[in-house]
């Protein structure tokens, strides 16, 4: 077990159960405490992964459903055994709290058992079985079989948001482990030594459960080159991603470029509106604006749920709103950022979004470095409406209300955005009509809609979807989070005519 207290990141990679090291180095970029040396990912470190990977899927993606779920188990109980150290170096590297990476390695190792005990049901496999009927006519039918298979090696990206619950063994590897894939992760550089003692645990899980040890690797940070590299390799059969816009969009791309193009299934940005609706606001409508502020400020904004954008009908139930929203905004403080590119950024969407037409300024902070502090905007239905600009994503606590005419100017803003992770309503019952109209919108434009709560916080589990249409991700089929996730890495195969001593062992 780890000593909690004295951690130090060796830096090295992990590719096929050794730590490799590298000639460049680059250093970590931590909110507190010393910083400290890692190698730097290459193209070599990328093909010897995923020849690793490859290896390991002849006997990994044809192992039993109880050998992949004491694996993942196994995992759990090791990232658990280094509970305080895991705390230790995250609170150092990201500036989160305490008690907020506690809660995400709960959530993480929370996951890996969920999906062992997944696995272990087996209804995932989708089996299916048409039975032969030699005597139909005009022509007999064949015995068909059909069974769920693992695609092969995948690469994840970490995640700068979420070191633990979507990065290292996070809800992608957890997914593409269960269903049979080995995984080449590429660690993100804002938490490098978190991604490192995660990988450690990973790889005692490996060494006791008997597992391939090409069927994990961390390669860590690298230049562009690294995440090029890795979604180009031949052997790689799908990509799970969360991150930019802009950074997601071009590996897409490059996925979709490859003589065997691949899927990639992307998260990659959200504002997340709200609906407020005339009965819920005249009746709420300061207790809903207090628990906005909560929503988008909670972890300084960085969430890929935080709800941006409050859509409210114009007259003094709004006002009343936005004044409750403003106060409880008003009491947040500063808040330590992930990163400084990432303080950055927010500062950059905090301008754009001032500097737009038809915006008015309802709270405004000083944020500065690495920090962040809230800001509150407001704008029309008209203006909206003729500004797409404003519904773009400010990763950050920034809220923008949009105060609109009537109900059909709110139908006509819902129709505008973009696709969403989520769309909540907020509604008493009085609004049940106007919501009848909002949902046959909302159903087109989000994989997750709520009402009467705040999108921030997704629970994991089997009903659970964590995606959306494009932008919000790039697979509106898919989820990253909850057990349908592991759809994503797995292919339907028909068995016709196949004798049962050589079917797969579920399919017999």
């Amino acid at each position: 077990m780890q000593d909690a207290l004295k951690f130090t990141p060796h830096g090295k990679h992990l590719i096929a159960g050794e730590w490799v090291d590298g000639e460049a180095k680059f250093q970590s970029s931590p909110a507190q405490g010393p910083a400290h040396s890692f190698s730097v990912g290459t193209v070599a470190n990328v093909d010897a992964a995923c020849e690793a990977a490859e290896a390991a899927f002849w006997s990994y993606g044809y192992s039993s459903r109880a050998d992949r779920a004491a694996f993942l188990n196994a995992i759990a109980d090791e990232i658990e055994a280094r509970g305080e150290a895991i705390t230790e170096i995250g609170c150092s590297e990201t500036g989160l709290p305490a008690a907020r990476l506690e809660g995400e390695r709960g959530r993480t190792t929370g996951q890996l058992r969920l999906f062992a005990e997944h696995i272990l049901k087996g209804d995932y496999l989708d089996r299916r079985h048409d039975a032969a009927l030699p005597d139909r006519k005009p022509l007999p039918r064949p015995d068909i079989r059909l069974i769920e298979q693992p695609i092969g090696p995948v690469a994840v990206f970490g995640a700068s948001n979420f070191p633990l619950a979507f990065s290292t063994a996070g809800g992608d590897t957890a997914a593409a482990l269960a269903a049979g894939c080995p995984v080449v992760v590429k660690g993100h550089s804002a938490h490098p030594g978190t991604g490192e003692i995660v990988a450690e645990a990973i790889l005692a899980a490996q060494k006791s459960c008997g597992v391939h040890p090409g069927t994990f690797s961390l390669i860590q940070g690298g230049r562009r080159d690294v995440g090029t590299g890795l979604v180009q390799h031949p052997l790689i059969k799908a990509v799970g991603f969360t991150g930019s816009l802009a950074g997601g969009r071009a590996l897409f791309d490059l996925c979709a470029q490859r003589p065997e193009p691949i899927p990639f299934f992307g998260e990659l940005g959200s504002v997340n509106p709200m609906f407020l609706l005339p009965a819920a606001v005249a009746a709420r409508g300061a207790a809903i604006g207090e628990g906005w502020a909560g929503s988008l400020t909670m972890g300084a904004g960085q969430f890929c749920t935080n709800p941006g954008i409050a859509v409210v009908i114009e007259g003094p139930e709004a006002d009343a709103f936005v004044a409750a929203a403003q106060a409880a905004l008003e009491k947040v403080g500063p808040q330590t950022m992930l990163t400084d590119g990432i303080a950055q950024a927010y500062r950059q969407g905090r301008d754009r979004v001032a500097g737009t037409s038809g915006v008015q300024e309802v709270l405004t902070s000083m944020c500065d470095l690495r920090s962040a502090t809230p800001y509150l905007f407001a704008t029309t239905g008209d203006d909206w409406l003729a500004n797409q600009a404003l519904g773009e994503e400010v990763f950050g606590p920034l809220g923008l209300v949009v105060r609109v005419k009537d109900l059909e100017q709110m139908r006509a803003v819902a129709k505008s955005v973009q696709g969403q992770l989520t769309c909540t309503l907020h509604m008493d019952d009085a609004d049940t009509e106007a919501a009848q109209s909002l949902m046959p919108i909302l159903q087109r434009k989000a994989g997750r809609i709520l009402a009467n709560g705040y999108p921030t916080g997704v629970e994991v589990c089997d009903a659970m979807v964590h995606g959306g249409p494009y932008p919000a991700s790039t697979n509106f089929g898919a989820t990253s989070v909850g057990t349908l996730s592991i759809r994503r890495f797995l292919r339907p195969v028909s068995y016709q005519n196949i004798p049962e001593a050589i079917l797969p062992e579920d399919l017999r």
